[in-house]
């Protein structure tokens, strides 16, 4: 196989779409200004979405998730900074927009990049650091060096959460935080930064947004306690505050100003709302459901008769202004995806895993068709049973549960299943049974074929670690399980004992059998990739799958002729059974690939991540079966 650093080298798997959203950057969701892209961020990685064919661009440079991101006025430049670990730097990076590529790397913030923001004439980039750095930096964008810094606030205050940059003038920003609201003027000859603090007598707040007029007479600012302040920027005071009644709940996220001269603000409890005139009342008001989340950010396209909600759950609304009416343009996991499957011999339509919901998607255009929630808890494993009604999941509180996959509503619960939480399900092709494995390392058997009263067949206690994959043949009669304990077992499922084991000096992550049966791969925190017979478990060969992490997921084609990989090195890798090489590899992913499965008609590839993003890849037309 080839180096990891030869991926180049590779065919590439095409990209058919990304499903993904970091909701929980503030301020993260972007229209360009040429109002015809969508910016926003995905892990370690953004991604720019065209507006009128959903085609999808991905940026990836940074070695970290995304912190903050902000346009240039001009569209020409987009920046982005990110987290890191303590006692580590933070990039900021200034990508070119239209050519899609790095234009600088700017180093200097340390652990966290909280803000960053464009001056008018794309001239200058300011960038705010996070909690343990505590500084301002303005750079030079034509140079990529920076000008000067400053300490953002006087050490009795709090953190720093929002940075702002005045709509005309270049040396102009502002930055608020708690017990702290600065307007900077920037002195370029002395290489300069002068602070002038605002006096808000009395009202003591804590800003968490700002928003500049658009011609810089004066700039509002959200705060903790869901109310408005408005100060003046050329006397730099400030001047009243509101609404008077009706403040928002968990405070004002995000703030925006309409052409009109309205004030579009949104809060933590995911209410939007407009606020007009020197009181600011409160007018109108929308609130989305409790599993959208708080509002993260609110950008105007355009004139202001539309504008885009990003929420912190991971939705993105467009707002029709004038109306106030609004609809939901895509959702995405907020959390990191443990699985996904496919229903038998169906590939429009796949279900995934995660914390507190499955979800089922249309393959084809990548929307969400249903949402099955359980609050509060984990979904590690799903599956379908073969004739298709069936929705069978594994949770982290130990319960298998069913759904009715047309509505979602539940169908039967298995209380207590496994003390340590359920971790892996499948289920037999005569839809009678389904066997699962629990984090204390048991494969147990249910008998559903009364789907209203499951009970338990057999409890199989080999296992000493998590079972991580279960197989079960065609015929019913066996089935196989993966542990981190090393071993991967064949069980007779009508005697339910143990027919076979394999041992390794691994940590086995997954398992397939190969469409004829007569052989299975497996493959885990080893890296490798081995083949063995399923009638005696003997080893047959064993070859690379990464050289630089563990592998997590594992499908094989229907036809056996080709497998997937996906893990620690976020790179999905489509390898030749019989050649046992890599013909082609996709590149897309920011976070480590926890499952990754491929269609049953072959057109496509689905792969899941921590990050919670699901990428869906076509299969390629030159090893793909021909119909």
């Amino acid at each position: 196989m080839a180096d990891d650093q030869d991926v180049v080298d590779l065919p590439r798997l095409q990209m058919k779409s990304i499903i993904g959203f970091d909701g929980g950057v503030p301020g993260g969701l972007v229209v360009h200004p040429d109002r015809g892209h969508l910016i926003y961020p995905l892990g370690s990685t953004m991604i720019i979405k065209n507006l009128e064919d959903g085609k999808q661009d991905i940026l990836a440079g940074h070695s970290n998730n995304i912190s903050c991101l902000a346009v240039s006025k001009s569209g020409k430049y987009i920046a982005s900074g990110q987290v890191t670990y303590m006692g580590f730097k933070a990039d900021i990076i200034i990508w070119d927009f239209e050519k899609r590529e790095l234009y600088a790397r700017l180093v200097l913030h340390k652990v966290k990049v909280q803000a960053v923001a464009f001056s008018p004439n794309d001239k200058y980039l300011v960038s705010l650091g996070g909690q343990d750095d505590g500084s301002v930096v303005v750079w030079e964008v034509a140079t990529k060096q920076a000008v000067c810094g400053s300490e953002v606030s006087i050490p009795s205050s709090g953190i720093t959460h929002a940075l702002t940059y005045s709509n005309h003038n270049d040396n102009v920003f502002i930055t608020g935080g708690e017990r702290t609201l600065r307007v900077w003027n920037l002195d370029r000859s002395n290489r300069k930064i002068l602070p002038s603090d605002i006096n808000t007598s009395k009202k003591k707040r804590v800003v968490l947004s700002i928003e500049v007029a658009p011609d810089d007479s004066e700039f509002y600012c959200g705060t903790s306690t869901g109310d408005v302040m408005r100060c003046n920027l050329e006397s730099q005071t400030f001047t009243s505050l509101g609404p008077e009644k009706g403040q928002l709940s968990q405070g004002i996220t995000s703030i925006c100003i309409i052409k009109t001269g309205d004030i579009v603000v949104g809060s933590g409890d995911g209410e939007v709302a407009i606020l007009k005139g020197k009181e600011m009342k409160k007018v109108k008001s929308k609130r989305f459901a409790m599993d959208a989340g708080g509002i993260s950010s609110i950008v105007v396209r355009g004139q202001g008769h539309q504008f885009y909600v990003g929420t912190t759950r991971s939705h993105a609304y467009r707002f029709n202004y004038s109306e106030f009416s609004y609809d939901l343009v895509f959702t995405a996991h907020h959390a990191p995806v443990y699985d996904i499957a496919f229903p038998y011999e169906f590939s429009e339509l796949f279900a995934t895993a995660s914390k507190e919901d499955i979800r089922v998607w249309n393959a084809q255009n990548s929307k969400e068709l249903m949402r099955i929630t359980v609050a509060n808890m984990t979904c590690n494993a799903v599956a379908f049973m073969r004739d298709g009604k069936t929705i069978v999941s594994g949770w982290n509180d130990g319960k298998i549960r069913g759904f009715y996959p047309e509505s979602g509503n539940l169908m039967f619960i298995i209380h207590d299943a496994h003390n340590k939480g359920v971790t892996s399900i499948s289920t037999t092709n005569d839809c009678g049974r389904i066997i699962s494995g629990g984090g204390e390392g048991q494969v147990r058997v249910w008998d559903v074929s009364d789907r209203h009263m499951p009970k338990m067949i057999a409890a199989m206690k080999e296992h000493n670690g998590g079972v991580t994959s279960i197989k079960v043949r065609r015929n019913d009669s066996e089935c196989i399980s993966t542990s981190t304990d090393g071993t991967t077992i064949i069980w007779d499922l009508e005697r339910f004992v143990r027919s076979q084991m394999i041992m390794a000096n691994t940590l086995f992550q997954c398992v397939c059998y190969r469409p004829d049966e007569s052989q299975v791969i497996t493959s885990g925190t080893d890296r490798k990739v081995a083949y063995w017979e399923t009638y005696d478990g003997s080893q047959i060969r064993e070859i690379d799958g990464s050289r630089s992490g563990a592998i997590f997921g594992m499908d094989i084609a229907s036809n056996g002729d080709h497998f997937v990989l996906g893990g620690a090195d976020r790179l999905v890798k489509l390898f030749q059974y019989y050649e046992g090489s890599v013909s082609h590899v996709g590149i897309g992913h920011s976070s480590d690939i926890s499952k990754v499965k491929i269609s049953p008609n072959m057109k496509y590839i689905v792969s899941v991540s921590g990050d919670g993003a699901i990428i869906t890849w076509k299969f390629p037309k030159d090893v793909a079966p021909q119909s």
